[in-house]
């Protein structure tokens, strides 16, 4: 059998090579097209949708970056209310308070509700302290330990006016060791209990407030003292508690070794 010429191979493969060359430029020029008439179809949309979404965007960095100053400088406001509150100017930090009332921010908001009200206690206004303290317990937005400290200073507030069971229906959540407002609330719990004539019930809570170390050592000094009076020891450590209020143990000790020799 004859070998084909190289010649001729070589033509055939200088054919293949312009067919697909040819082809591509079919292919790029059909994309091309293709891409043009895209462009035109939803090329105005899609770049209007794009320019939106960029406004849109930078609009929410200048809200965000304004909310950020706004709150910034409400603190700052507030803890000038403080200050004011500090040196006895009850009027200022009082018109100060007022106007963080209407905060944005449900933390400063609160913060100020409960100022007003710890100056109208001062002021001996406690009907309208007791209704601002209401305000915040009863918000939905204002930080969960604001809530509970103002259930807590209402009902202080209010305590000679309600009926024991109201007082505990109330309280009873809070007066929980462990819980933030343990010792404040528990107190007035276990007076309500009183009232009620349940000593067992007074007793074993003064006693709880009088062991926890969670609570101002005031506080359970005087727990301690309540519910030794209603039968229940809560001295765990009766050394410590002395030196705790100062007595010398071991000198009296020693004291009275001597005097037995």
């Amino acid at each position: 059998m004859a070998l084909r010429p190289s010649s001729e191979k070589t033509q055939e493969e200088k054919q293949a090579a312009q067919d697909e060359v040819l082809m591509r430029e079919i292919d790029d020029a059909v994309r091309q097209d293709e891409y043009a008439r895209f462009a035109k179809t939803y090329g105005r949309p899609l770049l209007g949708l794009l320019v939106a979404g960029l406004m849109a965007f930078g609009a929410y960095l200048y809200w965000q970056s304004r909310e950020e100053a706004a709150m910034e400088k409400d603190s700052e406001n507030l803890v000038a209310a403080l200050d004011q509150l500090g040196a006895g100017n009850l009027d200022s930090a009082g018109s100060q308070a007022a106007a963080l009332a209407s905060s944005s921010d449900s933390g400063v908001a609160a913060a100020a509700l409960m100022l007003q009200a710890s100056i109208a206690m001062q002021q001996d206004k406690v009907e309208d302290a007791a209704s601002l303290y209401a305000q915040v317990a009863a918000s939905e937005t204002a930080p969960p330990a604001l809530r509970d400290l103002a259930t807590i200073r209402e009902i202080a507030a209010t305590f000679d006016q309600r009926k024991p069971e109201e007082i505990i229906a109330k309280l009873k959540p809070l007066a929980v060791p462990g819980k933030p407002w343990f010792g404040s609330a528990g107190e007035m719990v276990a007076m309500a209990y009183l009232e009620q004539g349940d000593r067992k019930q007074a007793g074993t809570l003064f006693g709880e407030i009088a062991k926890s170390e969670d609570v101002p050592e005031s506080l359970r000094a005087r727990t301690r003292q309540m519910a030794g009076l209603l039968g229940v020891d809560a001295i765990e450590d009766v050394e410590e508690l002395l030196e705790e209020q100062g007595v010398d143990t071991q000198g009296e000790a020693d004291t009275a070794s001597a005097n037995a020799e």
